[in-house]
């Protein structure tokens, strides 16, 4: 037993070693930033989805989808007698909305999603009359039309009811086509900024470094091509002939950046009680006491029946009794590491919950021991 512990204990040592001399992991610039100006444009529309098995809005509480048939009818040709209000069960209003993907070009087709407006019960089976989709300036720059595919199922029949995944939304594959293209001139710019994803100095400077060392089309290695303008813009040259510039780009995205080791942070969701932490994490030495308190309520019922000839009734009431207990909290050492297994394992001996665990973080941040930032979303 002892000869297998040691081989174990020798095994993990290794294993730790490996860890420890590991080389930098290195992410590409597409991973790690965007160019500017090369981004997706938000579309947004109102339609109609008809050929419901009667799951379609109810009109008498949505009055917006009589108002939008009667206007579709009257723009082919038909006029819907005065005073009638048509009982619509097979159709539903919705919104649909779509993104318009960089450089794409009149009569590529993109995907929307459609999604209930009104109360309709269900779009399973409806088919999208056509929309136009509008951007911020309010230009139409896509056509939707299409069956709709609905990822849920549903029935109800005597007052049950069984429904699986959702059935208020669902989506048109290549169901809106581009009518008008957005300009777009960062090929044509004589320089170009990278947007990182995350504000942070030293990978704005490793990137132009990688960028100024790398012999990109156009450009010879060396050369001083990019520079940083913030902890979050490089700003990076363009080669002057422009059959070069795609190229160029191409081999930039896919260039491989060495970062630095990440920023010590604790991420904790009050709401769900969840802590994720990064191995960056330290934990200094420490001493934390934690003890519980809890609340028990019982309530016994009392039935109170009077005499038989006082003419009184039965009342039955209800006695709680209240227990308060606190336990007793030791005071526990926690040893300093810049492990993160052995800042998890110090945690875990507390025995704390999650909720628990929250509020201990925050202590041992406030004293100074917790060498992390504390994020709380």
């Amino acid at each position: 037993m002892t000869t297998t512990r040691r081989i174990l204990r020798t095994l993990a040592a290794l294993a730790l070693a490996a860890v420890a001399c590991a080389p930098a992991l290195a992410e590409r610039v597409r991973e790690l930033a965007t160019i500017q100006g090369v981004r997706a444009n938000q579309l947004i529309g109102y339609g109609l989805v008809v050929g419901l098995d009667g799951s379609g809005d109810q009109t008498t509480q949505a009055p917006f989808t009589v108002q939008s048939l009667q206007s579709m009818l009257s723009q082919l040709g038909i006029q819907l007698p005065p005073g009638i209000t048509p009982q619509l069960r097979n159709a539903a209003a919705v919104m649909v909305t779509a993104q318009l993907p960089p450089y794409a070009q009149a009569g590529q087709q993109i995907d929307v999603t459609v999604s209930s407006l009104g109360n309709a019960k269900s779009l399973r089976g409806g088919t999208l009359l056509l929309t136009p989709l509008r951007g911020a300036d309010a230009q139409v720059y896509a056509m939707a039309q299409g069956n709709l595919v609905v990822g849920g199922a549903g029935a109800s029949a005597a007052g049950s009811k069984v429904q699986i995944n959702h059935l208020s939304a669902g989506r048109v594959p290549g169901g809106a086509t581009v009518e008008r293209v957005v300009p777009n001139h960062t090929l044509s710019a004589e320089a170009i900024h990278i947007e990182l994803n995350d504000t942070d100095f030293g990978t704005a400077r490793r990137v132009a470094e990688a960028i100024n060392a790398r012999a990109l089309p156009g450009v010879q290695a060396g050369a001083p091509i990019a520079e940083p303008l913030d902890a979050r813009v490089i700003r990076v040259r363009m080669p002057q002939d422009a059959a070069l510039r795609v190229p160029f780009l191409a081999e930039l995205e896919n260039l491989e950046v060495t970062l630095a080791q990440p920023q010590a942070r604790v991420i904790v969701n009050a709401r769900t009680g969840s802590v994720v932490m990064n191995q960056s994490v330290m934990l200094a030495a420490s001493a934390v006491a934690h003890g519980n308190l809890s609340v028990t309520v019982q309530t016994t019922p009392i039935v109170s029946q009077p005499n038989a000839f006082a003419q009184g009734s039965t009342v039955v009431a209800e006695k709680a009794d209240i227990t308060i207990r606190q336990e007793g909290g030791s005071l526990m050492m926690l040893e300093g590491s810049a492990r993160l297994a052995d800042v998890v394992k110090a945690l875990n001996s507390l025995g704390a919950s999650a909720q628990d665990l929250i509020a201990i973080l925050q202590a041992l941040k406030a004293a100074g021991s917790l060498k992390a930032e504390l994020e709380i979303i």
